[in-house]
């Protein structure tokens, strides 16, 4: 590969956001599946303007309950769609956070704190009780994936990722 090709390449790379991470971590407890996550993804310029303008922003987290085959296409046993919001109020100087579940809302608070709000629509999703009452058999592989999108998605400025860029799964044994 030529290097000016090269170096075109790892300059798509690092822009496409490859260096954001979702960590997924399942815990299957009575009946239900528990599902943690955070994504590490640091607030861009371009998010801290969108979010200081006082528009709604939205993190869309699509989580799946999937089945592993062998010699099928895996099996999605349940969905769920975890959305985390982020509005600034320039009067007041507090950020309104809402954290739905399947499109009712689940938490909803403010602060007058950045940090704390970026890590409300990121990092604060622990243990949430997304697949209860799941038909789960014993001694089978399953997998959580979890794919995050911002919405709005198209704007005037950058937004960190498009679509589902942003992919994590975790893998356990239901033992019973």
């Amino acid at each position: 590969m030529p290097t000016g090709a090269a170096a075109l390449l790892a300059a798509l790379l690092a822009f496409s956001g490859l260096e954001q991470t979702l960590r997924v971590v399942p815990l299957p407890r009575d009946g239900e599946v528990l599902v943690s996550f955070q994504l590490a993804q640091t607030l861009t310029p371009e998010l801290r303007t969108a979010i200081a303008s006082g528009l709604t922003i939205s993190f869309v987290y699509k989580v799946d309950l999937r089945r592993t085959s062998a010699i099928w296409v895996d099996r999605t046993i349940a969905s769920s769609v975890v959305t985390a919001t982020i509005k600034y109020d320039n009067l007041t100087r507090r950020y309104h956070l809402t954290r739905m579940l399947d499109g009712s809302t689940d938490i909803a608070e403010t602060t007058d704190r950045e940090e704390a709000a970026w890590a409300w629509v990121t990092q604060q999703f622990e243990r949430i009780p997304l697949f209860r009452r799941v038909p789960l058999e014993s001694n089978a592989e399953y997998y959580v994936r979890v794919r995050a999108h911002t919405s709005p998605l198209r704007g005037s400025f950058v937004w960190p990722w498009q679509g589902d860029d942003v992919v994590g799964l975790a893998k356990f044994t239901f033992l019973r």
